[in-house]
């Protein structure tokens, strides 16, 4: 399939013209798996929010997408579950004929993020196993991304990549946006410092999910996804095609007693759903102190070796922490929209 490359002018005539080339919004409205199955066949392109522990969402997604398949749609589904580098282990498991007695899911799953709550995107898997969909590898790893909030976008990507998705040359009101999201989603817990390089690697993570898609724009792709990746004024679409807007539709699945204010033009659609039961994520963030433990590093648990401890550090020793071993150290500072921890733009307020 031919990639679509596209040159700067139109990027930003396609940034001033966003909200014309979006789907008028609709007004909040219940989740419900015919509902959302309209909505998944009005256009080919789809970017579906979540809350990535929002039981109920996803049971009511898995509906809607069987309800689609059922009726004739064969989309690629793209999974912000799986790092990019997983595509080729992907492949080959879905390349293999069944073998009796092998869960296909499960060894699906196993190439699958850390973190992530398997048992809830396990039937996606089964829906792509069973009707032959491509499944595609779509997001940044953890790794790649605290590269890129350490050094910059051309960690990881080359000087033509970062042109052509218009890294090098970002909005400045898209930066700010960024960091302010970033900020909310860890409940204004971060230091100051620490924004613009998480900011950055958010970005990182969205640009590189429009890129795993863009093969697929023609075919018709869902992406499961944060809610905060779907948002058309920051998130995945600013980095489409200019020319493939008028093909997406970004869906939005939000908490019925958020408290976040949902910015305007954000989502085409945004549906309310019940209140996942969880601990309030905020509390967790409360300043922390960290100092290294110098036992050698366990397997799974990161490569330093080194653990968060009760003791005072300052905000700038926490920073230099933070970026020197990286954020999976400290349980559960995911980048935003990231992992079962602080939700996107709907985290929890802790009480006052």
């Amino acid at each position: 399939m031919t990639k679509i490359h596209w040159a700067r002018p139109l990027r930003a005539l396609a940034a001033a013209g966003l909200a014309a080339c979006a789907a008028q919004p609709l007004p909040n409205q219940d989740l419900s798996a015919e509902a959302l199955a309209a909505q998944l066949q009005r256009r080919p392109v789809v970017l579906l929010g979540e809350i990535h522990d929002n039981a109920a969402q996803h049971a009511v997604r898995a509906q809607a997408l069987a309800r689609v398949l059922q009726a004739g749609l064969r989309p690629a589904l793209a999974f912000e579950q799986f790092n990019r580098e997983r595509q080729a282990d992907i492949d080959r498991v879905l390349s293999q004929a069944p073998a009796e007695g092998v869960d296909r899911a499960a060894e699906l799953a196993a190439l699958g993020g850390r973190g992530w709550d398997w048992d809830l995107y396990r039937p996606y898997l089964q829906l792509a196993l069973q009707y032959r969909l491509p499944i595609v590898a779509a997001d940044l790893s953890r790794a790649d991304a605290m590269r890129v909030a350490k050094e910059g976008f051309g960690a990881v990507f080359d000087a033509a990549t970062q042109q052509q998705l218009g890294l090098d040359a970002l909005p400045q009101d898209l930066l700010a946006a960024q960091q302010q999201a970033v900020e909310r989603g860890h409940c204004h817990q971060m230091p100051t410092q620490m924004l613009p390089a998480l900011a950055r690697a958010q970005i990182a993570r969205d640009a590189t999910l429009a890129q795993a898609i863009e093969p697929y724009l023609q075919r018709g792709v869902i992406l499961l996804t944060g809610n905060g990746h779907v948002r058309r004024d920051i998130g995945v679409p600013h980095f489409l095609p200019a020319l493939q807007q008028q093909r997406v539709l970004s869906v939005a699945l939000i908490e019925r007693d958020s408290s976040d204010e949902v910015p305007p033009g954000a989502y085409d659609v945004i549906f309310l759903t019940p209140v996942q039961a969880r601990k309030d994520p905020c509390l967790s963030l409360k300043p922390m102190a960290l100092t290294p433990d110098p036992s050698p590093a366990v397997a799974g648990e990161g490569r330093s070796g080194a653990s968060a401890r009760n003791v005072s550090a300052s905000g700038d020793d926490r920073s230099r922490l933070l970026l020197a071993w990286g954020v999976e150290k400290f349980p559960p500072l995911p980048l935003a929209g990231e992992g079962p921890g602080v939700r996107d733009a709907v985290c929890q307020k802790a009480s006052a």
